[in-house]
């Protein structure tokens, strides 16, 4: 059922300790297309570009930015907050920093939703431009709580080019139009093979199913990452390509990702505010 509730400002991280200027969400329709990895190589971007930037990881049955991001240890707390940690420029949160390392999470649908609220509400954030939320894939509790605990400035799909992932990735978008979320654009992962010798690119999974459901739905298409052996070798390094081989066209395809959502955000910051459904 949907109804309207009075929206935070844009400035209102939703909790002491911080002020965020821009919360994006960053979604997916489904598993294993490679949404951690988009989230973590747009963060750093965004760092690259001068911005303060922090990473919630809300994928609090596989988080997995700490391996991504090469961040160890337990945060602090300091007067009831949480003290995110820093990699590559952005602060980082992750129930992966907090419980030992192989541990399951075993929750229900009312746990996860408490989850995010506690990663929300009680991390000292600090002064922030964009916070981006790396979501669990599907349309469940940890997203209808983010969109209903504070003003999202709009959320990036990601995809892969394959047609079965692009009509689930459609779900997922029609979810955040439904809760009056802005949608900043789409992201197409693995798209396409990129010899390292002769530059010629293979369509290993298809081609352009991101493109066209950004055409079809009349949403941006952001960037298309090529599929490079080189995107997975940095998430299990610890350095996110965009860091560890910004001369890379998949770094590059990040850096115009990140580019194309900070104009999109510029963009919806002067709108009159929305209301929100929840």
């Amino acid at each position: 059922m949907t109804s309207t509730a009075t929206p935070r400002p844009p400035g209102d991280g939703g909790g002491a300790g911080h002020d965020i200027r821009h919360t994006i969400a960053v979604a997916s329709g489904k598993g294993g297309v490679g949404k951690s990895t988009v989230s973590v190589n747009l963060a750093v971007a965004l760092a690259q570009h001068g911005a303060r930037v922090g990473l919630l990881d809300a994928d609090l049955y596989g988080p997995s930015i700490p391996r991504m991001t090469g961040a160890t240890g337990t945060p602090a707390q300091v007067g009831g907050l949480i003290e995110p940690l820093t990699a590559h420029g952005v602060r980082l949160m992750s129930l992966g920093f907090l419980i030992p390392e192989g541990t399951p999470t075993i929750w229900r649908g009312p746990m996860v939703a408490n989850g995010v609220q506690q990663l929300l509400r009680e991390v000292a954030w600090g002064t922030l431009d964009y916070l981006l939320v790396d979501l669990p894939p599907g349309t469940g509790d940890a997203q209808l709580t983010l969109a209903e605990a504070l003003t999202l400035r709009g959320a990036v799909i990601v995809t892969t080019p394959q047609t079965v992932a692009a009509e689930i990735a459609r779900k997922a978008l029609s979810m955040f139009r439904q809760l009056e979320v802005p949608i900043l654009g789409v992201v197409e992962n693995m798209s396409g093979f990129q010899c390292p010798h002769c530059g010629a690119v293979a369509s290993v999974f298809k081609q352009g199913g991101g493109r066209a459901a950004s055409e079809a739905l009349g949403v941006p298409f952001l960037a298309a990452i090529p599929l490079d052996p080189g995107l997975c070798l940095a998430g299990d390094a610890g350095v996110p390509i965009v860091a560890g081989r910004p001369e890379s066209p998949a770094a590059a395809a990040f850096q115009r990702a990140a580019r194309a959502i900070e104009a999109a955000v510029a963009a919806e910051a002067v709108r009159p505010e929305r209301t929100q459904a929840t």
